[in-house]
């Protein structure tokens, strides 16, 4: 181990040690308690040690199991994939898909509430600021990781018409839901921005205050109204966002050029 503080060596040590793979993604590393035991210093200093590792991105904390080995594999995410017109019916939304095509196991954390739309969210809708929308919010996990936050806001007439209003998860996604009902999206304007975390985000991510996310919002009107918006959160180290445009056979071309899997996702090494 470098010279330095007792904590930055020990950060260093269990850092070669899972870059190494003798500690694999999902993997639990010993608690603060049991690594102070292991190297014979005090607590704050093998919890020091351990939020080294947390700021880095090489593991996150889970209140129920510890410190766990994050994956380092970066998602692709194709975001034209679940909005376009000939996407094929499936019975799930476009995450399951997404971590299927990536061989991992996707899992939500869902919840949905009528809440007074702030100016941003007023904004965004073209609402009245305090008129009531619908918020659904879900955490998405991958190997019961915490992968991303997405919150959606909906005009509380449009979520009652729709019936997206449910205090469950819709399977097939509220996109899908909508043009069932009658309000297709015909439009969508997206906003991509790179920026620290929050410390709620922070929370919610399992990662460190000020750690790089992608924040993208997308708008969704029809012909008369914005349907939604879409606020989804994610690492930027974990994630790529891709736009593909275009028909058919001009995206299998470049598939075929790049070398990539047809299909809305892959994953990346």
């Amino acid at each position: 181990m470098a010279d330095g503080p007792t904590y930055l060596r020990i950060a260093d040590l269990l850092r070669e040690e899972i870059r190494a793979g003798m500690w694999k993604p999902g993997d639990r590393l010993p608690s603060h308690s049991e690594l102070a035991e292991q190297m014979q210093v005090s607590i704050t200093t093998s919890r020091n040690a351990i939020q080294v590792l947390v700021a880095e991105n090489l593991v996150y904390t889970a209140t129920s199991r510890g410190t766990i080995v994050r994956n380092q594999e970066v998602l692709e995410n194709v975001v034209t994939d679940h909005i376009r017109p000939d996407r094929p019916r499936s019975a799930h939304d476009i995450f399951e898909e997404i971590a299927r095509a990536a061989n991992r196991e996707p899992a939500k954390e869902f919840s949905t509430r009528m809440e007074p739309a702030d100016d941003q969210v007023a904004h965004w809708l073209g609402v009245p600021v305090d008129s009531w929308v619908l918020a659904r919010t879900v955490v998405q996990h991958l190997d019961n990781e915490p992968w991303s936050w997405e919150v959606s806001f909906y005009p509380r007439d449009l979520a009652e018409a729709a019936s997206i209003d449910s205090p469950h998860d819709i399977p097939e996604g509220t996109t899908r839901r909508l043009a069932d009902r009658g309000y297709g999206e015909t439009a969508h304007r997206d906003t991509l921005t790179a920026r620290p975390a929050s410390a709620e985000e922070a929370a919610v991510l399992g990662v460190a205050t000020g750690t790089v996310l992608l924040d993208h919002l997308r708008i969704g009107a029809n012909h008369e109204r914005v349907t939604r918006a879409t606020r989804h959160r994610c690492l930027a180290g974990r994630n790529r966002l891709a736009y593909q445009l275009g028909d058919a056979a001009g995206t299998a071309v470049i598939a075929r050029t790049l070398g990539i899997a047809p299909g809305p996702a892959v994953a990346l090494p």
